[in-house]
Parts: C-alpha cells; sequence; structure tokens
C-alpha cells in the first residue's frame, strides 16, 4: 500500500486591521469596551497603528489613573499591556501623505486633528484603498468618518 501523504492544515495568519487608539486602551485596562476588543484581537491579532498611538494611549491611561480609575496596580499592568503590544504592532510613519490626507479628511468630516491624523494614517496603510480593510474603533465620529471613506469599520461597544 501506498504510504498515505498527510496534508498539513496550516494555521490562518491573524487578520490585519487598523486599530485606533480609542480600541487600544482597551486592551490594555478594563474599560466598557474591553470584552469587545478581545473578541477583535483574537480575530484580527495584528494591529496596524498611526504613529502618534502611543502617546495618545498614554495620554488615556494617566487620565485614567488621575481619575482614580485605576490602581496603582492596574496602572502598571496597563502599561505593561501597552508595551507589549507596542512591541507587535505595525506602526504607520508621520509622512508627508499623511499630513496632506489629514488636511482633506478636516475638510471632508466633522473630526478632531488627532482623529484626522488617525484616519489619515489608515488611508496611507491601505495605500488610498480602504475596500475590504478593516478598522477598529469606539470612537463613533472617527468610526463614521472612517465608513464614509470606505473601510469596514468594527465598532467597540
Amino acid at each position: 500500500m501506498p504510504a498515505r501523504s498527510k496534508s498539513r492544515i496550516l494555521p490562518t495568519p491573524p487578520l490585519l486591521a487598523f486599530w485606533d487608539t480609542s480600541a487600544i486602551v482597551p486592551l490594555c485596562c478594563h474599560q466598557s469596551q474591553t470584552s469587545e476588543a478581545h473578541k477583535a484581537v483574537r480575530l484580527y491579532g495584528r494591529q496596524v497603528v498611526w504613529w502618534a498611538t502611543p502617546i495618545e494611549a498614554v495620554s488615556s491611561l494617566e487620565r485614567l489613573s488621575r481619575q482614580g480609575d485605576l490602581s496603582t496596580k492596574d496602572r502598571t499592568q496597563a502599561f505593561a499591556r501597552l508595551n507589549y503590544l507596542r512591541e507587535r504592532w505595525n506602526e504607520i510613519q508621520p509622512v508627508d501623505e499623511v499630513r496632506d490626507l489629514a488636511e482633506r479628511l478636516l475638510r471632508t468630516h466633522k473630526l478632531r486633528a488627532a482623529d484626522a491624523l488617525q484616519l489619515a494614517a489608515a488611508l496611507v496603510w491601505c495605500s488610498n484603498q480602504p475596500r475590504g480593510r478593516h478598522f477598529i474603533g469606539a470612537d463613533d465620529r472617527l468610526a463614521e468618518a472612517a465608513e464614509i471613506e470606505g473601510f469596514n469599520v468594527i465598532r467597540l461597544l
């Protein structure tokens, strides 16, 4: 009898998605969106983020700490999780194209400057071809603009 060839089933690589800071912070500390963020990370395990995401995340975590929403232990764990994510994500750098797109987005959508930069970075990531690309976030205004631009938006509730 001929030997049977064993077909190996290779694991499917995790899907790439652009993650807004509003989706990263719930991965670092407990928030109402944490459960949904963990579900998303299982499906879209490889995060693509904007260059300033670490700054925005640190700002959010420090604000939560100052407000008393994070204990000293929770704060330490949150920053450890952020550092873990930072070592693994892909970061879109602050190139002229991001700035130029952000300016267009500010004229087109009701966005704050930081949100326009996030969305511009997402557009640079996908070479301005957002159809079929995923954008994950918890900010309604930014999510709406991302949908209008053509992304499949995963909103963390």
